[in-house]
């Protein structure tokens, strides 16, 4: 079991554009659309992959709101796309499908609700960057698994607004994206010549 942030990001680490969209990522054609198709270790960061083994969704406020938009542009009944309980981070008075509940507290209090939840299955932090980064305060994020798109936005919400240490763990190429899994180590201090334990973790390889 981990709590993992999956989530696609622009060349430039965005995550939605300064419009809050995320039409540019849906223009982009996975390994089934592109003849260049996967490449890599199997099939192992195919997203499709990913979501059985996923017991528990936490996503923002934020994040929710771009999945409300997207889903119903076209005028179609909004229906939250996962089966799996779910919870939406949020101050707000939302109104929720069935399955789906509002948290207003520490991260940790959600994360334990998850972990249960998800009965040894992953804890998936869809997003935002914010919100995977309360996390990594926390010490409660296990990897980050991004898909970068050849899409430069220029602007919009970051990736991870946090400094953070990786391990990367694999790379592979699902049509036009770029799958990448990293472990987290830890912060990544700020001084020069400064090593403090993440950075002596990373050392060792």
């Amino acid at each position: 079991m981990a709590t993992i942030y999956c989530t696609a990001t622009s060349l430039d680490g965005y995550i939605a554009d300064d419009e809050e969209s995320l039409s540019w990522l849906f223009a982009t054609p996975a390994h089934d659309k592109d003849p260049g198709g996967r490449y890599g270790d199997g099939d192992s960061l195919d997203f499709d992959q990913f979501l059985p083994t996923v017991g528990a969704v936490v996503c923002g406020a934020n994040t929710y709101a771009c999945v409300h938009r997207e889903l119903t542009h076209d005028g179609q009944d909004f229906a939250w796309p996962y089966e799996q309980p779910s919870w939406i981070i949020t101050h707000r008075d939302l109104d929720l499908p069935d399955g789906v509940r509002a948290h207003a507290g520490d991260v940790r209090e959600v994360q334990a609700a998850a972990t249960e939840a998800a009965d040894g299955k992953d804890v998936w932090i869809v997003g935002g960057g914010d919100l995977a980064g309360q996390f990594a305060d926390a010490g409660l994020l296990d990897k980050v698994w991004v898909h970068q798109t050849p899409v430069v936005l220029g602007a919009g919400a970051p990736l991870l607004p946090r400094r953070l240490r990786l391990r990367r763990e694999r790379v592979e190429r699902d049509g036009q994206f770029t799958a990448m899994l990293f472990e987290v180590v830890g912060p990544e201090p700020r001084r020069a010549g400064e090593v403090d334990g993440a950075a002596g973790v990373y050392a060792e390889g």
